[in-house]
């Protein structure tokens, strides 16, 4: 089971900033968010959000296991 945690916008669209899910790979976990609320699956695919896996941004499928840490972030822009 991975702890996964949400940042900003994405937290405020999920309802929670924490949570620990059981999921094979960022692919189903990212599928599993989606089938639980549309609007947070269609803010986790979408361009600029980032997924970081035990502290390394990665981008794709990746299998996940039980220590690992999944943090997802919104786009963000500087000025």
């Amino acid at each position: 089971m991975a702890r996964v945690l949400m940042f900003g916008a994405l937290a405020e669209a999920a309802g929670w900033r924490e949570r620990v899910i059981d999921a094979g790979s960022l692919g189903a976990l990212r599928a599993m968010l989606a089938a639980e609320d549309a609007g947070l699956g269609e803010r986790l695919s979408g361009p600029g959000t980032c997924a970081i896996l035990n502290a390394e941004m990665v981008r794709g499928d990746r299998p996940l296991s039980a220590a690992d840490e999944v943090a997802f972030i919104p786009p963000v822009s500087g000025g």
